[in-house]
């Protein structure tokens, strides 16, 4: 049996969705499962052993030059020579939808009420009924577990085999061992953790750690840390498989609800997500060593509150403590 997963991006909804992949190779070992992504996240899935074949797109490409939708059409076409027996979109948007029927004619996706895009649903056979507002982790599993008849229960994923896999033949991105990994950016502002309050948190736990960047703005961040601290270093810039690698060899990540920081979850490291405006019930997968601390506001999964900052105001002592539990456990 073939079929294609459609997740675009972005890097944490990707991660959310991947782990599905060693229960349905589980179930079914003869599986042929091919996934299409945007070709900017195509590392993260690279390496997995669970993974046939990775298909990319640029279909964001199109928002800058039109003309690339032919070429991006071509392409899908030529993936759907394949001949899948099932293509599930596990995005649930428009684009997704329509990527997934040019590949196929047997399409699973999200029902209408259970995706913000709903028109999305009107491209597929057959229909995944979950609220939006549940667990991201669940809603990834049921989409594409069900439609193959596979459950899962909580235990399951509990005992979840690491899922994140990187190039051991290259040589490490950092010469250090026994290292703790802060994640000081996010795609947004108000998911964004104060770096004065990194720096309290490196100061009392006085570990080793080491800062990812990826932009100005973060690189910014982890020079003023590397600047004031003898035992904080900044990353030199990452591709996606060193990011995998470095995280991969920590023993704690600390940073807000990004990518970075799930990849801690797919990997089985210890972690912390730091939560303002988005809920950290629908985000992550709570397990004894990946753990959560949100703020005091109230958050509608629905329509996030953009002028949330209240990531700010969680407090350096409660990040410390858990973080030193986790290091203890």
């Amino acid at each position: 049996m073939k079929i294609a997963i459609v997740k675009l991006s972005a890097m944490g909804d990707i991660i959310h969705a991947m782990v599905a992949l060693q229960y349905l190779k589980q179930a079914k070992p003869n599986i042929q499962i091919d996934w299409v992504v945007e070709q900017g996240f195509k590392e993260v899935l690279e390496n997995n052993p669970h993974i046939d074949n990775i298909l990319t797109v640029n279909l964001k490409n199109i928002k800058k030059n039109k003309m690339a939708l032919f070429s991006e059409i071509k392409k899908i076409r030529s993936y759907g020579k394949n001949n899948y027996d099932l293509v599930i979109d596990a995005q649930g948007l428009l684009k997704s939808a329509i990527t997934a029927k040019i590949l196929g004619k047997k399409v699973t996706g999200f029902s209408k009420n259970s995706i913000r895009e709903g028109i999305a649903s009107y491209f597929y056979n057959q229909k995944i009924e979950i609220a939006y507002e549940e667990n991201a982790i669940i809603r990834n599993i049921r989409v594409l577990c069900e439609p193959l008849g596979i459950r899962l229960n909580q235990e399951a994923i509990l005992m979840k085999n690491k899922f994140l896999y990187f190039d051991t033949v290259k040589k490490a991105p950092i010469n250090i061992e026994n290292y703790i990994v802060f994640v000081v950016g996010a795609s947004v502002k108000n998911k964004i953790y104060p770096k004065e309050k990194f720096l309290e948190v490196a100061k009392r736990l006085n570990e080793t750690t080491v800062i990812i960047w990826a932009n100005d703005y973060e690189k910014e961040v982890a020079c003023y840390l590397e600047e004031k601290l003898e035992n904080v270093m900044a990353s030199p810039k990452l591709n996606l498989d060193e990011l995998k690698h470095i995280i991969g060899q920590s023993k704690l990540v600390i940073g807000g609800d990004t990518g970075p920081t799930h990849m801690a979850w797919g990997l089985n490291i210890p972690s912390i997500t730091l939560f303002g405006n988005t809920p950290e019930k629908r985000n992550t997968y709570l397990t004894p060593i990946n753990r959560v601390l949100k703020s005091k506001s109230s958050v509608n999964p629905l329509k996030l509150d953009k002028e949330d900052f209240s990531i700010k105001k969680i407090a350096t002592h409660k990040v410390i403590l858990l973080a030193k539990e986790l290091l203890n456990a």
